[in-house]
């Protein structure tokens, strides 16, 4: 589908992810519905294809934020290799404070993703589902993705509980990035594919394009 998509509207969906991270999965990629192309009198002007783009930006900022959360968490880590048995209590008040600037990050990347879910799910979804009812399968299906991304984030939050508790213990954090990292990129794969030309199209809201 994406290559209709580019061809037409000119705005390139960014596509999966090659490589996972993580041995879990809570998606299931082959079972995603698909949009039907537009009839070839449908066209997309130059103010439909900002709109597809800024879904883009978007998603282009949460990845930023997953890289920029990663290596601050690759910080820590070496900041925790690095204690010397002469200076624990030292090393210990440190690996606390980048614990929770960490959580800080971290909870901060959760509160914007629960933000830019709940505006799809409330306003952007019935609006393209209104104007284009055939998508009304993939948004079901990116709206049930929504509620596993949340199960994934709340995940996440546990990870930071225990690194709070265990400052030393990074694993669990790690994992849960894991697999947040592997069901964002894969769910903003699949968003872009499927939204790009209604957005072009319909826009966010009505009377947008």
């Amino acid at each position: 589908m994406d290559d209709w998509v580019e061809l037409r509207t000119g705005v390139r969906p960014t596509p999966p992810p090659a490589v996972r991270r993580s041995t879990r999965s809570v998606l299931d990629p082959e079972t995603r519905p698909s949009g039907a192309e537009p009839d070839p009198s449908v066209t997309f002007g130059p103010r439909g294809r900002a709109v597809a783009n800024h879904l883009l930006e978007v998603h282009g900022h949460h990845r930023a934020e997953i890289d920029h959360v990663r290596d601050v968490v690759g910080q820590v880590r070496a900041g925790v290799a690095a204690i010397g048995a002469a200076r624990s209590a030292v090393n210990d008040m440190a690996v606390r404070a980048n614990s929770w600037t960490l959580g800080g990050i971290c909870q901060a990347q959760c509160l914007a993703l629960t933000q830019h879910h709940t505006m799809e799910t409330g306003q952007v979804f019935p609006h393209l589902v209104a104007e284009q009812p055939d998508l009304a399968p993939v948004v079901e299906r990116l709206d049930a993705e929504h509620h596993l991304i949340h199960g994934v984030l709340e995940e996440l939050d546990a990870a930071l509980v225990h690194l709070v508790q265990h400052p030393a213990d990074l694993d669990p954090l790690e994992a849960a990035l894991d697999l947040l990292e592997d069901t964002l990129l894969s769910h903003f794969a699949y968003e872009e594919r499927e939204l790009v030309a209604p957005l072009a199209r319909h826009g966010f809201f009505l009377d947008q394009v």
